[in-house]
């Protein structure tokens, strides 16, 4: 009987990516009600250091698949031992961020485990009869559906990043570390990472993000984002944008959020000059508060945010960042 709360954890550069932290914290939660074990499966290499940390938010095992073939992630590197190792243990939950690697990665495993998959969820629970209930937005974040496996096992999910609480660590727990062997083909590989290419801004990712400061199509052009970046850099978060900016070329697709972009949920989402399309509200409805700024006082916009401001941004942002340095000085 399939029986155990298992996380696949993300890690980047040797550091596990707060969405893990929430999937871990999450996993704890349904692995309590359940009364089974807590896992953690950590892939890459030299990570041997990273398991402690998983002990302090719930595991109580961490399984490391650790290979010099696995310091970069590929899709065929990391799902066979993945499907390996599940298939051998059977835990009856398995959980990932809904990052752009969970994305890529759930989905073949599902696929190799004949199981289903929920996406992009933002709530889990356990029902009154011991199977997950997964939450999760459809059309757009027009409806929310409730999904079940009333028999498939494991049941494969993957969270929305932001919008899982993350518990207390307890800094003096210890469990398990469980070294799994495995023999990767470097030809089953057939992807190979030539050279990772990052890009020089020092400001936090985009799904890790607390505070983010978008802008759309009333930004008017990319020198204009300037007065975004300076607010960002005040309050110590990040510059996101919409397709309609992203689409006329005025920033990078990798800071795009919305249907077709990145999923965000910070405490504070400040959209300026952003209409507010259902496309781009998808990407971004679950922040905790959301500031419109924005000069047509119909905007769509406005019907999901907690505050609005209507007027020219051009005025509106310069002011916001001078009152924030204040605050911060003070």
């Amino acid at each position: 009987m399939a029986k155990g709360v298992w996380v696949i954890a993300e890690q980047r550069d040797g550091s596990i990516r707060r969405v893990t932290l929430e999937a871990v914290s999450t996993g704890k939660r349904l692995a309590d009600k359940l009364d089974e074990e807590m896992g953690v499966i950590i892939l890459g290499s030299g990570i041997e250091g990273l398991a402690d940390e998983m002990f302090h938010y719930g595991a109580d095992k961490v399984y490391l698949i650790d290979d010099p073939s696995l310091k970069e992630y590929t899709p065929d590197g990391y799902v066979t031992p993945l499907f390996t190792l599940i298939n051998e243990n059977q835990p009856s939950i398995v959980l990932m961020g809904a990052t752009s690697e969970g994305k890529d990665l759930t989905p073949r495993l599902s696929a190799r485990l004949k199981t289903g998959l929920a996406t992009d969820c933002i709530g889990l629970d356990i029902d009154d009869q011991a199977r997950l209930e997964a939450i999760r937005p459809v059309y757009g974040a027009k409806a929310i559906t409730k999904v079940i496996w009333p028999e498939s096992r494991p049941q494969i999910t993957t969270i929305r990043p932001n919008v899982m609480e993350i518990r207390s660590p307890e800094l003096g727990q210890k469990g398990d570390v469980i070294k799994i062997k495995t023999t990767i083909n470097p030809s089953d590989i057939r992807t190979t990472i030539k050279e990772v290419i990052k890009g020089a801004s020092h400001r936090v990712d985009l799904t890790e993000a607390r505070i983010i400061v978008s802008g759309g199509r009333g930004m008017k052009g990319a020198e204009n984002f300037k007065i975004l970046e300076e607010l960002a850099d005040v309050v110590g978060g990040a510059v996101g944008a919409s397709r309609a900016a992203v689409d006329a070329g005025w920033k990078d697709h990798q800071l795009q959020i919305g249907q077709t972009g990145k999923t965000v949920g910070p405490d504070l989402y400040i959209a300026c000059g952003i209409s507010g399309a259902i496309q781009h509200l998808a990407g971004m409805s679950s922040s905790k508060y959301i500031v419109a700024i924005n000069k047509d006082p119909e905007a769509n916009i406005f019907k999901v945010a907690d505050y609005g401001l209507v007027g020219d941004l051009f005025g509106i942002v310069p002011i916001l960042t001078e009152e924030f340095k204040k605050i911060i000085e003070t």
